[in-house]
């Protein structure tokens, strides 16, 4: 029965480990390079976010945004982000035809430091590989599909791993690296070190996934547990959500509707009567501020600093200069906080460097998973074969853990439609060996 049992779990794995680790290893590399997003910002592309710092006041925000404005004429200006120390530049994105460009600028003499568009922007290349969003909404819920295949890779890897009074491959490695043991037990370790990571980063990823962290938000918020409703109540709002105009609001309010002005004929107090007034409200530095769109639009701020307990949202009236909605971090529902959390600390921002190190070290280990793995499916694969390993004879066995799977197929559910076409891919090759060996019963 342990041997039966054992040999089940282990094609699980093997499915598993097939289908996650080509994008597990792509998560991996993006994942290590954006832990470091802000370091590399100031060294790689120090020319254009570092500036000297002056004794002469930095230009106005009106000012700045007329200048990139004047830098792009084919584009109407969207957001600016304000410094968040004084050695920044300020960044104004710019909407035309050809898309979205961020302008660079010295905000204490008005140079133009860089002009590129923002899905071509280094940090904003590697987020969107990351999540897969430049292959397309179908290959954004592959997020989800690996999430949930993670789940069932890290339990089965525990269950391989489980001392069964072996001297090794649970906290040590036998041989060397030109045995197949030496990579099986180095891939136990590894995992058993690792999993716990492995689990963190597949749940804090979840979030973002197009169906399974859709229906979270919509459920928490219908539980008052997301989305703080009580403080739009009474303000006039628009069907935008604050995603779409301000790529800083964090998860819990990307879906947000934004406010709206009353229509009126009154003038708009202008960028810099906002800007001083989201600052006076204590808005945290380096936030950024979405600008007025038609006579009805507000201006829109959100900060999302590495302390998360910081973050905020401020929208105003573009007429009166009215506070309309203002978010603060502990406004926000239980699970959206939690949420928060542990976004913050997937992405390396909420304990600093032990933060980011320690995630690193998880992406590094799911590196070495994946090579030790494919080493050793190489040194064990029959010529001219994949190698699965082989169902065991007792159908008691296969029937229970492939249940087991398909149990945690319900909880997430584009995983669940994975498992079950590779059930039934299972079933028609075998029903296809089967006919080939004996053609005449068939």
């Amino acid at each position: 029965m342990r041997d039966a049992l054992h040999r089940a779990v282990w094609r699980w794995h093997f499915y598993a480990g097939l289908l996650c680790l080509p994008f597990l290893i792509l998560l991996s590399v993006t994942g290590s390079v954006y832990l470091f997003k802000d370091e590399i910002n100031r060294t790689l592309f120090s020319y254009r976010t570092v500036v000297a710092v002056r004794a002469t006041p930095p230009l106005s925000p009106e000012r700045l945004v007329f200048i990139a404005a004047e830098a792009v004429p084919d584009a109407a200006p969207k957001t600016y982000a304000s410094p968040d120390a004084p050695d920044r530049a300020a960044v104004v994105t710019m909407a035309g035809p050809q898309g979205r460009t961020l302008v660079y600028l010295d905000p204490y003499d008005g140079a133009v430091l860089d002009r590129v568009g923002r899905d071509a922007e280094a940090m904003m290349v590697v987020r969107r590989l990351h999540s897969l969003a430049y292959f397309g909404p179908v290959a954004n819920a592959l997020i989800e599909v690996v999430a949930g295949f993670t789940v069932i890779l890290v339990l089965s890897g525990v269950y391989l791993w489980w001392p069964r009074g072996q001297g090794g491959g649970v906290v040590s490695v036998r041989g060397t690296p030109r045995r197949r043991l030496w990579w099986r037990d180095l891939h136990a370790v590894t995992g058993f070190v690792a999993g716990a990571g492995l689990l963190f980063l597949a749940a804090t990823g979840l979030p973002w996934s197009i169906l399974w962290g859709d229906q979270v938000r919509a459920i928490s918020n219908r539980a008052g547990l997301g989305q703080p409703d009580a403080l739009w109540a009474g303000v006039p709002v628009s069907a935008v959500p604050m995603g779409e105009v301000l790529d800083t609001t964090g998860w819990a309010l990307e879906d947000a509707p934004l406010p709206r002005s009353p229509a009126q004929d009154g003038v708009p107090i202008g960028i810099d009567r906002a800007i001083e007034i989201v600052t006076g409200l204590g808005m945290p530095a380096g936030y950024e501020l979405a600008l007025p769109e038609g006579p009805t639009g507000v201006y829109a701020a959100a900060a999302y600093p590495r302390d998360v307990t910081r973050q905020r949202m401020i929208t105003l009236d573009q007429y009166s200069g009215k506070p309309l909605v203002d978010v603060r971090f502990r406004d926000i529902g239980l699970v959206g906080r939690g949420i928060q959390y542990g976004i913050g600390l997937h992405k390396g921002e909420f304990a600093g460097r032990v933060n980011q190190l320690l995630m690193l070290a998880f992406c590094l280990a799911t590196l070495l998973l994946a090579v030790s793995a494919a080493v050793m499916w190489w040194k064990r694969r029959p010529a001219g074969r994949l190698g699965v390993p082989p169902w065991p004879g007792d159908r008691r066995v296969v029937a229970g853990v492939t249940g087991f799977v398909v149990a945690l197929g319900i909880v997430f559910p584009l995983t669940g439609l994975a498992i079950l076409a590779m059930i039934v891919l299972d079933a028609a090759i075998a029903g296809l060996r089967r006919t080939l060996r004996h053609p005449a019963a068939a």
